[in-house]
């Protein structure tokens, strides 16, 4: 299994948004909905503050001194297993009040926790870079990896640029799904110049019909992006994360 491809080390403002989360139980994974994320960290099932903070610190570990994949899921794995939060399990809901088994702890999972977490630190990051250096560099370009494992939509958007504060990017400011690897390019008009680029239209927005099973409600999501991905990580926060602060 590839690990995700991220920068060996993270600039000083992902490491800034991440440490300044709050904590929030979730039992499911739609209980805390997309920009919440930018203000607490969750993993679903982790109901045990004592499991929490063991995952936070690890992720923590991660995202400061660059570890990879294998090395957050050595150190953390035991750990998880010595506070028995892992494998399958009996689990109430305490929205439903339904006990049913439920995975706690896997490889699998702690892939998607190690992979979904630094990916959003690294975007609400660069945002901040960006918010204060697009008058020098006004231009985002969108790229996706190239390769089979590509989303047919995120391909389509490859190469798309446009400004940074284009509505497209309240929506489609990656990542865009569990385990996108897609991110921004920032240009200036010099960069557009000599790399042949222009700024073109946004792509058309579709949305599809999702009913959020915690709440029952009907929400629309663009097409070609994850229930809970529709959102810009760290916008919510703009202003708030400055280098050094």
């Amino acid at each position: 299994m590839a690990e995700p491809t991220l920068s060996p080390l993270p600039p000083r403002e992902a490491i800034a948004f991440y440490r300044d989360k709050g904590y929030r139980v979730g039992w499911a994974w739609q209980d805390v909905w997309q920009a919440e994320h930018d203000h607490a960290f969750t993993i679903a099932k982790a109901m045990e503050t004592d499991v929490l903070e063991t995952i936070r610190a690890a992720v923590d570990e991660a995202l400061a001194e660059g570890r990879t994949l294998a090395q957050f899921r050595a150190g953390l794995e035991p750990e998880l297993r010595r506070l028995g939060w892992w494998g399958q399990q009996l689990s109430t809901d305490p929205v439903t009040g339904v006990t049913r088994l439920a995975q706690l702890g896997s490889p699998r999972r702690l892939q998607i926790i190690f992979d979904t977490n630094l990916r959003t630190a690294y975007a609400a990051g660069q945002w901040d870079r960006i918010q204060r250096t697009a008058a020098r560099r006004p231009y985002l370009r969108y790229v996706a990896v190239q390769d089979d494992r590509t989303r047919d939509d995120h391909r389509q958007w490859h190469g798309t640029v446009l400004r940074h504060d284009d509505p497209f990017w309240h929506t489609h400011y990656p990542p865009n799904g569990w385990r996108c690897r897609c991110t921004v390019q920032q240009l200036s008009e010099a960069e557009l110049a000599r790399l042949g680029l222009s700024v073109g239209e946004a792509p058309a927005v579709r949305t599809r019909a999702w009913r959020n099973p915690r709440t029952g409600e009907t929400v629309q999501v663009p097409e070609g992006i994850d229930p809970g991905f529709a959102y810009h990580p760290g916008r919510s926060r703009s202003g708030g994360l400055r280098a050094g602060a």
